[in-house]
Order: structure tokens, then C-alpha cells, then sequence
């Protein structure tokens, strides 16, 4: 088997500190790995220095999708905890008797599992119902909550935001986070993680981007809980990956199909918005409009169709993530280039510092 397939040539050792548990003081101020994948020189900026490397008439795609606090806590009809997170954002339900009913797929923490048919009381005006418990231990729920409230205030009254385990802190999660766990852009709500590529830019970077003379247009991928998966294949190329839903508007897809066109780069905020918009394209490298299921998994070999150069930010050992990057600017390069910036004392993960791959 060739080194680029297999699951251990994408190990790589993190010391605990280079984690980061917080934001950078300013969203523009992270750092910012810029690697050239054709000649693999590696140089060191700041993130706002990202529009000296874009230039007239390329565009930056971004993905628009939005966090929502998909994390709950509450009690068993026992009065035992039980922590629920939603893998989704809730289907709403014809309201009821003043009630209203959302179902979604969750998974829950408690020292027993709740028996279907049980209650959870998950606040004084919202509770869940256990519909289903499926043989891979997720859980099937139905939300009640009254008529006179909306499900997105709801869940923003009761539910924290979802930040990924690695980030472990002291203080907890802060009302903080859910202004910095969250895009400037952050428009349709539907994800349980955001897209942390985008969490760099502040409004006034993509206005100055903007006035350079680079276009910028939106996609949506809802990120969802599979993204987290751990990959259990030696073999890299039998890994199944999870599906998100994806969405590209009518004027998204004829302004990357015109640059494409024209001759300019297309660069890709975050793996989120590589995979739809890949998916979403033809042989030809034309992009079309609709909405969908994404389900593409890239892996070194792949053929990029349409997008050029990728802003992302530090993945994690022998994720699916990884492997994309590695697509891109080979696994050799990407993983040198972690090195080095481990030895820099870069700041990994969702709240860490940047890269881009560009050439």
C-alpha cells in the first residue's frame, strides 16, 4: 500500500500547549502559515497579510452556514443529569395544543440511558420526549416547547454552544464564544461546529479584500457531528465518510464559473466549502446551483476541479480533514509544515492559528 493511503503516515505528535483553548486577541491577529505547494517554500505572516497574496480578479468563496447552541443539559424523570447534543438542526413539527414538536437525532450522556417513552426536562418551558434509541447509541427525540416561542430562541436561551472537546479550559465555555465560535458571515443557521477557516476574517478585512478588487461570494455547509469521526481504516480510501448538507446559489455558481472562465483563482475558505464546492461541480470544473448531500470524501490523488488555493486551519492526526489538505499540497509538505509550526509554537485547532496553500 502506497505511505499516502495509509491511516498511520498522517500521525504526528501535538504537545498539549499547542492546543488553543482561546481565540487570538483579534480574529485578524492569528498567525498564518503560508505554504506554496508547487515550490513547498513556507513563509510566516499574520492573517490580515492575506490580502497581499490574493489579487484582482480571483474570488474567495466562504461558507455562510451558522452555529447553533446544540448543546443541552437537563434531568431524567429520575432527577438524574443528562446531557443532550443535537446532530442536527431540529425538524419543526405541526404545533399541538399550544405546543410545539421539533424531532432531531441526538446523542445523550447520562449514568443510564433514558428508556423511550421517558421525559427530559431540559428547562421550564422545554422538554424532550425519547422517541428511539438506534443500534449505534444515538437517540431519536422530539422537543416540546410552547407555541408563543420560536425554536431558534429557545435553543438560544437553554442550549451552550457546541465547542469541540480538545478545548478544555478552567473557565468553562464563556458568553464569549459565541461571538468568537462564530463567523462575522455566520447567516443560515445549521451547524454543530463552525467553519473555523472563516473565524480569521473580521468585516472590515473583507471590505478592504473587496476594495483591492477580489470578489468574495458564499456557499453553505452545514457542518455536522461526522466531521469529528474518528478514521479506523488502515487504509485510508475505506473510510466512509458522513454526508452535510450543502447549498449553492444561482449567483455563487455563475461568479466561480466566471472566474474559473477568466483565468483567476478560486480560493476556498476552509475544507467545508473545498467539498461543496467540488461536489457541486461538473467533470468540466462548471459549478452548478441547487441543494444537496454532500458526501464527497477527498484523498490524496484527487483531482481538483475548481478550486485553487485553500486558507484552513490546523487539523487534527489522521482526520478525513487531514487527508483533503494532503490532496491539495501533498502529504510530505503539509506535514513538514506542521512540524515546523509546532516548533514556532503555532496554536492548533479550531481556535488556533491559520495556513494557506496557495501557488
Amino acid at each position: 500500500m502506497r505511505q499516502e493511503f495509509s491511516l498511520q503516515s498522517y500521525n504526528y505528535t501535538l504537545p498539549p500547549e499547542n492546543i488553543a483553548q482561546h481565540p487570538a486577541d483579534a480574529r485578524e491577529n492569528s498567525r498564518l502559515l503560508v505554504l506554496n505547494k508547487h515550490s513547498v517554500k513556507r513563509e510566516h505572516v499574520r492573517f490580515h497579510n492575506i490580502i497581499d497574496l490574493l489579487n484582482r480578479g480571483d474570488l474567495l468563496v466562504i461558507n455562510n452556514t451558522k452555529v447553533f447552541p446544540a448543546r443541552l443539559f437537563g434531568r431524567k424523570e429520575s432527577g438524574g443529569k443528562v446531557e443532550v447534543f443535537l446532530l442536527s438542526y431540529p425538524v419543526e413539527l405541526k404545533s399541538e395544543k399550544k405546543l410545539q414538536h421539533a424531532e432531531v437525532t441526538t446523542l445523550i450522556k447520562s449514568s443510564k440511558r433514558p428508556k423511550p417513552g421517558s421525559f427530559i426536562a431540559l428547562g421550564p418551558d422545554l422538554q424532550a420526549e425519547i422517541l428511539e434509541i438506534f443500534p449505534d447509541g444515538k437517540v431519536k427525540i422530539k422537543l416540546i416547547y410552547s407555541h408563543e416561542n420560536q425554536l431558534v430562541d429557545i435553543l438560544e436561551k437553554h442550549g451552550q454552544v457546541p465547542l469541540p472537546p480538545y478545548i478544555n479550559r478552567k473557565s468553562g465555555i464563556t458568553e464569549a464564544d459565541r461571538e468568537r465560535y462564530q463567523t462575522v458571515y455566520a447567516q443560515n443557521t445549521g451547524a454543530v461546529a463552525a467553519p473555523t477557516a472563516g473565524l480569521h476574517f473580521t468585516k472590515k478585512l473583507l471590505s478592504d479584500i473587496r476594495r483591492k478588487g477580489i470578489d468574495t461570494t458564499q456557499i453553505t455547509l452545514h457542518v455536522g457531528h461526522g466531521t469529528f469521526a474518528p478514521v479506523r481504516c488502515g487504509d485510508i480510501r475505506e473510510h466512509t465518510i458522513h454526508q452535510e448538507y450543502v447549498s449553492v446559489s444561482a449567483e455563487s455558481s455563475e461568479k466561480i464559473n466566471a472566474v474559473k472562465k477568466s483565468g483567476g483563482k478560486i480560493w476556498a475558505v476552509g475544507t467545508t466549502t473545498v467539498r461543496t464546492i467540488e461536489f457541486m461541480s461538473d467533470e468540466k470544473g462548471q459549478v452548478r446551483t441547487g441543494d444537496d448531500w454532500c458526501g464527497l470524501y477527498i484523498t490524496p490523488g484527487y483531482r481538483f476541479k475548481v478550486v485553487d488555493n485553500l486558507i484552513t486551519n490546523f487539523h487534527l492526526p489522521e482526520s478525513s480533514l487531514l487527508f483533503l489538505v494532503s490532496a491539495l499540497c501533498g502529504r510530505k509538505a503539509l506535514l513538514e509544515s506542521y512540524k515546523e509550526a509546532i516548533s514556532m509554537g503555532y496554536r492548533f485547532y479550531s481556535y488556533g492559528d491559520a495556513m494557506v496553500i496557495c501557488g
